[in-house]
């Protein structure tokens, strides 16, 4: 079982930058791969980005490609979002999900279906 919380949104304005981080419980986070989904008012819920457990591969949706970063340090069970230059589509809530691990088994870590858990989530508002 993992749980997940979520921290560092708030207002912007665009252009400007924000870092969500996302703790998580459990001694094996490590084994995880995690990503952020978003949703964006009246809108579905679509992927940001992911990264492995290891940290070695990262995947981001071409709308946030060469803004946004994701990062983990697995000794502190904490992922990261670097969002830069942002803009007002990128208000969303935001949320850090998990993957639990699937020996052998080959997977697409920019599909929501291949997450297993979720956090509640953090707001993010940029104006324009």
């Amino acid at each position: 079982q993992v749980e997940l919380v979520e921290s560092g949104g708030g207002l912007v304005q665009a252009g400007g930058s924000l870092r969500l981080s996302c703790a998580a419980s459990g001694r094996t986070f490590s084994r995880y791969a995690m990503g952020w989904l978003r949703q964006a008012p009246g809108k579905g819920r679509d992927f940001v980005a992911a990264i492995s457990w290891s940290g070695g591969g990262t995947y981001y949706a071409d709308s946030v490609k060469g803004r946004f970063t994701i990062s983990r340090d697995n000794a502190k069970n904490t992922v990261y979002l670097q969002m830069n230059s942002l803009k007002p589509e990128d208000t969303a809530v935001y949320y850090c999900i998990a993957a639990s691990p699937v020996p052998g088994l080959v997977r697409d870590w920019t599909q929501p279906s291949e997450y297993d858990y979720w956090g509640q989530g953090t707001e993010v508002t940029v104006s324009s």
